[in-house]
């Protein structure tokens, strides 16, 4: 069975189809890379599959249940969405990472957050540091991290790369790799052509429409 099923699913704003008749089946652990023009739909699709939005047409399965039927929280523990312009609060970087922790009704485990840190080669000291005080790339990897503290099943990827330089990139997607190989699967959008040749499995969406799939 795969991990996720779409059957038909579409979406559309006063009358207009930005999605249409989106059939498409993920199988656990694999990594699905998403690309085509902007303003094609790629990022709605992610959303929608994120349950951030509510497709208007068609339905999503998740582990063969219609994602209508989950509880949001406990479904999107499960399906996690990265954005592609990181959007961290409160005050340090601390803050974002106790987070997960809270929904969770759990201890915040301060050694945790810390390797998750050095992961994405960020020393410990940036618990405390100031979010305003963060460059793009460094906000991106504290961003991604508080997604992966507590791995979900499923990890919707928004461009997460885009205007890092090329050693961020690297870190990144060799902790995104190890977590692939772990079990996680993974749906990335992108305009990175090295990110698009190497892809294992490859949709094009040109709009609002699966226009080619290469396994």
């Amino acid at each position: 069975m795969a991990i996720l099923d779409l059957q038909k699913v579409g979406f559309e704003v006063d009358g207009k189809e930005l999605l249409k008749d989106i059939t498409l089946q993920v199988q656990a652990g694999n990594w699905l890379t998403i690309e085509g023009p902007s303003g094609s739909g790629k990022s709605l699709l992610l959303k929608l599959i994120a349950s951030l939005l509510t497709p208007t047409t068609g339905n999503i399965y998740f582990n063969g249940q219609n994602q209508a039927t989950f509880n949001k929280v406990d479904y999107r523990k499960q399906i996690s969405y990265c954005f592609q312009q990181p959007s961290l609060f409160g005050q340090t970087v601390k803050d974002n990472l106790v987070f997960p922790f809270i929904i969770r009704n759990i201890a915040f485990d301060e050694q945790r957050a810390i390797t998750a840190l050095d992961n994405v080669d960020l020393p410990k000291e940036f618990l405390e540091k100031e979010i305003k005080t963060l460059s793009g790339g460094q906000k991106q990897r504290v961003a991604l991290i508080r997604n992966l503290l507590f791995p979900p099943k499923v990890l919707l990827l928004d461009e997460i790369t885009t205007g890092l330089d090329t050693q961020t990139k690297d870190i990144v997607n060799h902790l995104l790799v190890g977590y692939q190989n772990e079990g996680m699967t993974v749906l990335s959008v992108t305009h990175d052509e090295r990110e698009i040749s190497e892809a294992d499995h490859l949709i094009r969406i040109v709009a609002g429409r699966m226009a080619e799939s290469h396994e």
